[in-house]
């Protein structure tokens, strides 16, 4: 049964641009990533890193929603990435994606960023926190 909830699967509801950018990639998801879209996510990440890409930009710009299914896909990505010499940067999230982050402690295993330029010019680890 339907009750119009978030979690109902619709084609088209994420879509997910990849482009290289120097020795990074950029992964753009935009609309909901959740249980039913976070395989459109977990794909391409890992395909970039199956290329030996191992710095990812993950341009949350257009991000609308993002639930536990979906905050896996980045964790599972960030080790895998760190493993490789590398890590997943998180660039441009809006309120509503940034609060899932904050409540469950995940922005302090993230490197995250305003922008993504500020995140493609980052060569090292520096966290932006709040406090």
């Amino acid at each position: 049964m339907d009750r119009g909830t978030v979690g109902s699967a619709q084609s088209g509801r994420l879509l997910v641009e990849v482009r290289q950018e120097g020795s990074s990639a950029v992964v753009t998801p935009a609309g909901e990533l959740d249980h039913h879209t976070a395989d459109l996510l977990r794909e391409p990440l890992e395909d970039c890193l199956s290329k030996g890409l191992s710095r990812l930009v993950v341009d949350c710009t257009r991000l609308e929603f993002c639930d536990s299914t979906g905050l896996n896909v980045l964790l599972g990505a960030r080790l895998k990435a760190e493993a490789a010499g590398g890590g997943v940067h998180l660039a441009g999230m809006l309120p509503v994606v940034a609060r899932v982050f904050e409540i469950t402690g995940a922005d302090a295993v993230f490197t995250v960023h305003a922008t993504v330029d500020a995140a493609l010019s980052d060569g090292h680890d520096e966290r932006d926190e709040d406090g």
